[in-house]
């Protein structure tokens, strides 16, 4: 089935969309929309009224986090644009950026206005150099076009949008992480309260959202709430989501379908169907910090409630799949050493324990294993939730899941002394 295409409906193989078609396109016109007809709270109520949810991962309310930000907070207020994208699996914002950086800048716009910001960061990381450039380039676009400088479209509104290039650690991704680190900071992870949306950048108020997240603003503006909830396939969904499909499927690669598109759908018809000889086994549904779906679920509507109900998380959308011929053990380990290498080590849970963890699956799988690592891995998964951030939990997802959904492997390998999967390869 083809499904509309709002995200990415004018992505061309080989060049970015420019300014001109852009604008031919239906670009820019939610910002004249916003400024002229809805005003700042207009705007804030249209984007919690089309229930957009993050797509970041942490799937928090857009609409609510804009109207956290007090009337009477002070100036300057910041807009940030996370492009840190630096989760395993996941690569839809660099697939938009590359596409139509207008679509980006324009939701940033919309959402400042919003908030009456006056400063935008686009944080992106290092190895998207060719994205940094393409949104210093297209910034200047708009803003020679009279969309982004001093009184934008005639408007007393002001905003000033740079691009600032990330340090290169995944922690940077984190929110609070992503802000100390604009500020020159150590990138350590802060706790709130207060919220950002309260004392963000240099103690001000500061909204950061993801790319997906502010591509579908202009669109919302628009086409109104009701037309964007109506996209998604279920009632618990709200617009499209661009899932990001790798592994042992024929045509990896991104595709924007309705939120709530079953899994099924998505690999078979999408991704072109397991490669020759597999059979599906699970996959990560959002990126490596969410736990195994086994087969059992292969068939679930992929949004962010009908994951919750089954104990695992939507995350960016990055489905990561595995055949029957893949050692899970294996693949945990894999995770587990990047979540190792990529730890602040601001506080003892993660520092400890994620190498703790990453040693016994390691000796696992070189035929070391003991029983009694079973339940250690269980105790060091529990004491990762006490960690400060959310890193941590995430980290020890696909962990947690190999023990409860694959349990049987985990065994195979102690009793077996090695890895059954070797003799598979």
């Amino acid at each position: 089935m083809k499904y509309p295409q709002i995200l990415l409906e004018n992505r061309q193989p080989d060049r970015i969309n420019t300014l001109e078609e852009y604008e031919q396109s239906g670009g820019y016109q939610g910002l004249k929309a916003a400024i002229s007809e809805h005003g700042e709270k207009g705007i804030q109520q249209m984007i919690e009224n089309a229930s957009l949810l993050g797509r970041g991962g942490a799937a928090f309310p857009a609409g609510l986090k804009l109207k956290s930000v007090a009337a009477d907070a002070p100036s300057p207020r910041y807009i940030v644009c996370n492009a840190d994208e630096m989760e395993p699996g996941t690569f839809k914002d660099r697939v938009l950026i590359h596409a139509n950086p207008h679509m980006i800048i324009e939701g940033m716009i919309i959402a400042g206005f919003s908030i009456n910001a006056q400063k935008g960061i686009i944080f992106i990381r290092p190895e998207y150099e060719s994205g940094a450039q393409i949104f210093e380039r297209e910034v200047q676009a708009a803003k020679a076009a009279g969309y982004l400088g001093k009184n934008i479209l005639g408007s007393n509104y002001t905003l000033e949008i740079v691009v600032h290039r990330s340090g290169g650690r995944y922690i940077c991704g984190e929110v609070t992480a992503q802000l100390n680190a604009l500020m020159g900071k150590r990138p350590n992870p802060k706790q709130p309260p207060p919220y950002p949306t309260e004392k963000g950048i240099w103690g001000l108020p500061t909204v950061l959202s993801n790319v997906e997240t502010f591509a579908c603003v202009p669109h919302i503006i628009r086409q109104g709430p009701d037309w964007f909830k109506g996209l998604a396939k279920t009632e618990t969904g709200a617009g499209t989501k661009i899932f990001c499909v790798s592994g042992r499927v024929k045509r990896p690669g991104c595709s924007e379908l309705p939120m709530g598109v079953r899994l099924s759908e998505i690999i078979n018809d999408y991704a072109g169907g397991m490669l020759d000889g597999s059979e599906y086994k699970a996959c990560l549904p959002g990126g490596a910090s969410t736990g195994f779906l086994p087969k059992e679920h292969v068939d679930i509507e992929m949004d962010f409630e009908s994951l919750k109900k089954v104990g695992n998380r939507l995350g960016t959308g990055a489905i990561m799949v595995f055949d029957h011929k893949t050692c899970l053990v294996a693949a945990t380990l894999n995770l587990t050493e990047f979540f190792t290498r990529e730890s602040c080590g601001w506080c003892t849970p993660c520092r400890e324990g994620l190498p703790y963890i990453r040693d016994l699956l390691l000796r696992l799988e070189n035929g070391e294993g003991r029983e009694d690592f079973v339940p250690l891995l269980e105790e060091m998964g529990r004491h990762l939730w006490s960690a400060y951030c959310a890193f941590a939990p995430g980290a020890v997802a696909p962990l947690q899941s190999l023990l409860t959904q694959f349990r049987d492997e985990v065994e195979a390998h102690i009793h077996q002394k090695g890895c059954p999967f070797k003799k598979l390869s």
